[in-house]
């Protein structure tokens, strides 16, 4: 996996680094300036000095470590911003270890998240997608097959509607956490369903989606449908490339 540098006024893309292991996007966030970056990741190498699963702090694009929490295993982990310089870490009943202290970010210890949605992923995810302007809307299913309803207002009548699956047994080709959307015009009635969108977000006055490995922005047209989207990357193709971060 890697991560990537997005300048969204130029729409141009920079690799910061790769890493031979899992990063769960859903623990991660970004500071409010987009200096940080919390992640949680597990390349499993369990007898290493993290116990091969961490989370860290790193300076955004960079995955490198500025504050480090070795973990041990994949419960809980990874974290939110609570300003620019202070972080929630999703610690839980099995706690990290920190290795290393960072005097530019510090641990928020009085931050309480609520309401309580579970340790994994869900209970970062889906804190940070209300935090960022999403309305929950419902919560239904059983223990083994459940999901999560959360909309997002746009132009011209417009909603974008996400639902967060959590599954056991989940559709091939997704994870036992996924997501879905839709659009709705709530004037005219139409709507709209795209099945392929592995992630959808609101920029400005039009939509930024991921699909097959390629991000696009699409604009809103009226009360009917979709413009022609525009492909803003093409991510299929990458490959590893050892890459030191500059600090």
């Amino acid at each position: 996996m890697c991560s990537i540098h997005w300048d969204r006024k130029k729409d141009s893309f920079r690799v910061g680094q790769w890493l031979k292991g899992r990063i769960y996007e859903r623990r991660a966030d970004l500071s409010p300036d987009g200096k940080y970056l919390i992640y949680f990741a597990m390349n499993g190498k369990w007898h290493s000095e993290t116990g091969g699963s961490w989370t860290a702090v790193s300076c955004a694009p960079y995955l490198k470590a500025v504050a480090l929490f070795g973990k041990g295993d994949c419960w809980n982990g990874g974290g939110l911003f609570t300003g620019k310089r202070r972080f929630w870490l999703n610690d839980g009943y099995y706690s990290h270890s920190e290795m290393t202290r960072s005097s530019a970010v510090s641990r928020d210890l009085e931050f309480q998240p609520e309401p309580y949605y579970g340790g994994e992923c869900t209970g970062v995810y889906y804190l940070r997608l209300q935090r960022d302007g999403w309305q929950l809307r419902e919560r239904g299913g059983s223990r083994l097959d459940s999901w999560t309803v959360f909309e997002r207002a746009l132009p011209k009548g417009w909603v974008l509607r996400k639902t967060a699956h959590e599954q056991v047994g989940a559709p091939p080709g997704k994870g036992c956490y996924w997501d879905e959307h839709e659009l709705e015009n709530t004037k005219s009635g139409v709507k709209l369903e795209f099945a392929d969108w592995e992630w959808a977000e609101r920029d400005d006055k039009q939509i930024v989606y991921a699909e097959k490995g390629r991000l696009f922005r699409v604009s809103l047209e009226g009360k009917a449908g979709l413009d022609e989207p525009e492909l803003l990357h093409d991510f299929n193709g990458m490959a590893f490339e050892e890459k030191v971060a500059p600090y």
